[in-house]
């Protein structure tokens, strides 16, 4: 029988190093000693290790791969849309060329970082899509210290250093308060994504800000974790409350169509009691009746552009912060005149 090919794993073992520092090692990068580098290589060479893909030497060395962590549980996943059209956009802008996307789905913060590690250790990758940004991310100095080419799927905020793709969800923000306002509605409740997301707290500050220019006493905003669950628990609790919203403001198509469900088993009507926004404007929004009313924005065009942004990197390229076509504001059956 033949004997186990040698990994990464193995020289670093032999070596007593991390899986990292091998992988600097082996791909000529800083961050290893020169005393270092040659142990390893010497080892790599006891070992009889050679890179697991030929066509990698026929390539510069690329790994001819862009990776794309997830971490969401794989359930919620299935059912957010945001993600496949972000995928399909991505996928679009590849489908003629050699690179493909690495995509992996985790359920903690550890779990994703340990992904890159293993990544940038197998040479499995040429860079990274980083998404969901949050405050003081982790992720961000890991890149830079495994020396992945990365970009972000982020505002350019906090001076990161680091290109970013973006799209600008201030305007359409007030562009939604300014029309529920039109319609008579002065208490209104924005059902956000978790704090910790930068694009939160950025969407956050808008909707606070419009609510102020127009005078709005009675706006709210609580956080759920984009699952249908999460919303029909933030429905019941706000529209129990004595100074119950007549509008709800959704992060996400999937929590708004489960908020339409909710609204109907208390009792109220979608829209003559209660108004509802949604937030991507996936079919799902048409799909429902009464449809809702939604937030379009071009999530496909970003996975495009911030794919492209990467191999612009990749190819030695200088490339700073990029912005989308901006969203727009698409009215349907969901929202409508109140008099209260």
């Amino acid at each position: 029988m033949p004997s186990k090919r040698p990994t990464i794993s193995d020289i670093a073992r032999a070596a007593g190093v991390s899986t990292g520092a091998v992988s600097y090692a082996l791909n000529k990068r800083p961050g290893v000693s020169a005393e270092t580098r040659d142990r390893i290589l010497r080892i790599a060479a006891e070992l009889g290790w050679a890179p697991s893909s030929a066509a990698r030497s026929l390539t510069g060395g690329r790994a001819e791969a862009v990776g794309l962590v997830v971490d969401r549980p794989a359930r919620e996943i299935g059912v957010e849309p945001y993600f496949m059209q972000l995928i399909s956009g991505i996928q679009a802008e590849l489908a003629d060329g050699p690179t493909a996307l690495l995509l992996q789905v985790t359920d903690n913060a550890e779990a994703e970082l340990t992904t890159y590690r293993r990544w940038a250790a197998e040479g499995r990758v040429d860079g990274v899509l980083l998404v969901d940004l949050r405050h003081e991310d982790p992720r961000v100095r890991l890149v830079r210290e495994l020396g992945l080419s990365a970009v972000l799927l982020a505002d350019p905020v906090g001076r990161l250093g680091m290109p970013c793709v973006w799209t600008d969800d201030r305007g359409v923000m007030t562009e939604v308060l300014e029309r529920l306002v039109a319609l008579g509605h002065r208490r209104i409740t924005r059902v956000a994504g978790p704090e910790e997301f930068v694009h939160t707290g950025i969407r956050s500050e808008a909707f606070t800000a419009a609510a102020a220019r127009l005078g709005l006493d009675g706006v709210r905003i609580v956080h759920a974790d984009y699952t249908d669950e999460s919303a029909a628990r933030a429905v019941r609790e706000v529209l129990a409350d004595p100074e119950a919203p007549s509008a709800l403001v959704f992060d996400n198509d999937v929590m708004a169509v489960s908020a339409l469900g909710a609204v109907r088993e208390l009792g109220l009507s979608v829209p003559g009691e209660v108004s509802l926004v949604a937030w991507d404007d996936s079919a799902l929004c048409r799909l429902v009746r009464p449809a809702l009313s939604a937030v379009r924005r071009p999530i496909a065009e970003r996975g495009a552009t911030a794919v492209r942004t990467l191999l612009e990197l990749r190819n030695g390229a200088t490339v700073g912060e990029r912005r989308t076509s901006d969203p727009e504001f698409v009215e349907r059956e969901s929202i409508g005149f109140h008099s209260g």
